[in-house]
């Protein structure tokens, strides 16, 4: 650091002309260190779009079952009313059982169906051993 005592006594003051660096090449300095500190390490690697195997499993749709309880007490096996009753349904649920991957069992009751017959056809699936179990339709119940 310099200091400027001027040309003499009772002479005015010259005007400096030379600007004073250091401050300006320590800020320098601390911009150039933070701007080495966040550049991103450069990782030597290639991104590479590799297909899928052909050999994946497939995802099979689910088989659905749809049963329908009427207000006449009838049981509705995809549609087609079951003549032999309780027998017939449960014979039909045993073989649900056993196909792999099991079926799922949608079950609709009308407004007006008892409930111990969609409780009896509930009962029936469970003893069958079917897991996937549904009830639909029950926004008809909201009112």
């Amino acid at each position: 650091m310099g200091m400027n005592l001027g040309s003499g006594p009772g002479a005015e003051p010259e005007v400096m002309m030379d600007i004073n660096t250091t401050p300006l090449i320590d800020v320098m300095l601390v911009l150039l260190i933070m701007l080495i500190i966040t550049i991103p390490i450069q990782l030597h690697s290639v991104d590479l779009n590799l297909p899928t195997p052909s050999n994946a499993p497939k995802k099979l749709d689910p088989v659905i079952v749809s049963l329908q309880v009427d207000a006449d007490r009838n049981v509705r096996w995809n549609g087609e009313v079951l003549a032999g009753g309780r027998a017939e349904l449960e014979a039909r649920l045993q073989a649900a059982s056993l196909q792999q991957p099991q079926p799922e069992l949608h079950i609709r009751s009308h407004a007006k169906a008892p409930y111990e017959v969609v409780v009896s056809v509930m009962t029936s699936a469970q003893r069958a051993g079917l897991k996937k179990l549904g009830i639909v339709g029950s926004e008809q119940f909201a009112n």
